[in-house]
């Protein structure tokens, strides 16, 4: 599970900084793929030896969906066998298996865009009865969520995860500004798919529940959009860097 864990951060560092760099792109003009977890899988494999890499990104978050798990049925680290914790950890697995889903699919050379894929699913929901409010009830819980990873990014909760016995003096200089930022900016942004997902149940558009894709078109068709892109790429590219960096020093 130790080892499951770490490969898993890994991936899941790796993903964020490629996020972070496809909308850094974008906000100089450039963009050749949709700005979420499956469109920065879909650059990754267009490039020379990236299927492999995308196999190995697959596999390691299948070994953080089962560290998840083991946690949500034994006890978390950072939280022993309390239900919250437990419960946290059930909800991470579920939506890294999810995720590690879209990483098979991108391996197997099928292209669906997350983008278009969330919508669907949420114009499919809203056109049931009852199906608006449930629509805004997920935009809330991802709001809530959000703001909890915004207050650990500026609280530096994210510390109680890492090995700080284990790291120099240099390592926790470089690693709790990254966690404090990228955490910040990562809660900022599921803030604003959380916000963007009410409005889309609200206002009955669907195109507006379609995630962190939602959230960059949101951006850019704002007055300096292009600052707001950036900002929020060096955020997230801050995110994928302290996540490597947990990977080599979190508590499992």
């Amino acid at each position: 599970m130790e080892v499951a864990a770490r490969v898993g951060l890994s991936a899941r560092g790796v993903i964020y900084l490629m996020i972070g760099a496809l909308i850094l792109a974008l906000s100089f003009g450039h963009k050749r793929s949709e700005t979420d977890q499956r469109g920065a899988m879909q650059e990754i494999a267009a490039q020379s030896g990236g299927a492999v890499l995308i196999l190995a990104i697959a596999v390691g978050l299948v070994g953080y969906a089962l560290w998840r798990y083991a946690e949500a049925a034994f006890g978390a680290a950072d939280g022993g066998k309390k239900a919250g914790p437990r419960l946290k950890s059930l909800g991470r697995a579920l939506a890294y298996t999810s995720l590690a889903s879209s990483a098979f699919a991108v391996f197997a050379g099928r292209h669906k865009s997350q983008a278009k894929e969330s919508g669907d699913l949420s114009a499919t929901v809203m056109a049931h009865p009852g199906g608006r409010v449930l629509v805004a009830v997920v935009g809330v819980v991802l709001m809530v969520l959000g703001i909890a990873l915004v207050a650990e990014g500026v609280r530096r909760k994210f510390e109680k995860h890492l090995q700080r016995g284990a790291m120099s003096q240099t390592a926790r200089k470089v690693v709790i500004p990254l966690g404090v930022v990228g955490t910040t900016a990562r809660g900022a942004v599921f803030t604003l798919v959380g916000v963007l997902t009410i409005d889309a149940a609200v206002r009955f558009d669907p195109d507006k529940a379609s995630g962190i894709d939602a959230v960059v078109r949101t951006l850019a068709g704002q007055p300096f959009g292009r600052l707001l892109l950036v900002v929020t790429a060096l955020g997230l590219l801050a995110f994928g860097a302290y996540g490597l960096a947990e990977a080599r020093w979190a508590k499992t």
